[in-house]
């Protein structure tokens, strides 16, 4: 288990907190790196991380650093794309049951997020993803992968999917665990909003979403742990008493200088929906690519959007999967449900591309 840090790297650590300037912040690139090395002490697979250059895709070098498990494997790779706030921490309690010691794994921290760079994206939406795209392709060629299942949660569903539309002979199988960004905007439900809400928001719209953890300071990572413990106790039962390193691993990936998150806001339209819905695209995505979308019972997100999906592509190897007793964090919540699913998936497509070699 091995952590690699190129010397170029290191100016990924200098400057990229404004918050970094008082004497009082815990808030540091060294901190978030040791949270994350907390987090993968419970990865019982061999692994390293390193960073992977990209040159210049944003800014002139950036760099995206990259979780690999099981690399000398030759059963066919599984990506893992993070959602909004998050990083390649979050996925600890899944690597080791979808690597299932046979096939490889990889997981990055989106370009802006975790530990990767933190360039200045476009504020025009469609550049933005057209950046985001991009950096997952660059990145795709740097670790000279040729195909893979590609696995997005929540944003990462999201950009997965943006991904398969551009570069559909790249991937597999495309599985979307409780994707955001897919349906159009409601009106319906923002004329429900109280008066006062609608004001409040407007105020704030401005501002990142993340703003109060950066604007707590030193009491961020407090506000992190008692006003999100829900996603603490998710990463109970591996964690146990250890569970509230997530706590601190949040707030280190979101103290930091916040680019990727405001790349995503320039991608959000309204209250949460997304500029370019995927509703409106999913169609021209190539029908070779299977799609598995995986939603929690309990999940705020429309899970009507799969059978949508179905129809759009008149049921062409699209399969919609319900996990009991899960939210939006469904590879947490039951997480072992979810690892056997997606174990499940990677199996199917074993056999498929044995069936076609056949062929």
């Amino acid at each position: 288990m091995t952590e690699v840090i190129d010397s170029e790297a290191s100016s990924i650590y200098r400057g990229c907190s404004f918050w970094s300037w008082f004497p009082w912040s815990s808030m540091s690139w060294k901190c978030l790196q040791e949270a994350e090395r907390k987090l993968f002490a419970f990865v019982q697979s061999p692994y390293r991380t390193r960073y992977v250059n990209l040159g210049p895709v944003v800014e002139q070098e950036d760099k995206i650093w990259t979780l690999e498990v099981n690399t000398e494997k030759r059963e066919t790779p599984v990506v893992l794309l993070h959602g909004f706030g998050a990083g390649i921490g979050l996925w600890c309690m899944n690597v080791d049951k979808i690597s299932n010691n046979r096939r490889p794994v990889y997981a990055m921290d989106l370009l802006g997020f975790g530990r990767s760079s933190r360039p200045k994206f476009s504020t025009d939406p469609e550049q933005v993803e057209h950046q985001f795209v991009n950096a997952i392709e660059k990145w795709r060629s740097e670790i000279k992968l040729e195909k893979f299942i590609l696995l997005g949660h929540s944003f990462g569903g999201y950009l997965a999917t943006a991904y398969s539309l551009q570069h559909p002979e790249r991937v597999h199988h495309l599985i979307l665990a409780d994707p955001w960004g897919f349906p159009e905007e409601n009106k319906n439900i923002k004329s429900k909003i109280p008066w006062w809400a609608k004001g409040l928001f407007y105020a704030l719209k401005s501002l990142n979403p993340l703003w109060p953890v950066r604007f707590a300071g030193p009491y961020g990572q407090w506000l992190v742990t008692n006003l999100r413990s829900d996603i603490l106790k998710k990463f109970e039962p591996v964690l146990g008493e250890q569970s509230t390193v997530i706590g601190e691993y949040i707030f280190q990936c979101n103290s930091q200088r916040a680019t990727g998150e405001s790349a995503f806001t320039s991608l959000v339209t309204g209250f949460g929906w997304a500029k370019n819905p995927m509703i409106k695209r999913i169609h021209h995505l190539d029908k070779r690519v299977p799609i598995t979308l995986i939603y929690g019972q309990n999940t705020w997100m429309d899970q009507s959007i799969g059978q949508k999906i179905k129809l759009e592509r008149e049921n062409n190897l699209v399969q919609v999967e319900t996990i009991p007793n899960a939210g939006h964090h469904v590879f947490a919540d039951q997480f072992e449900v979810f690892n056997n699913l997606v174990d499940k998936i990677c199996k199917e497509n074993v056999i498929e591309i044995e069936s076609e070699t056949k062929k």
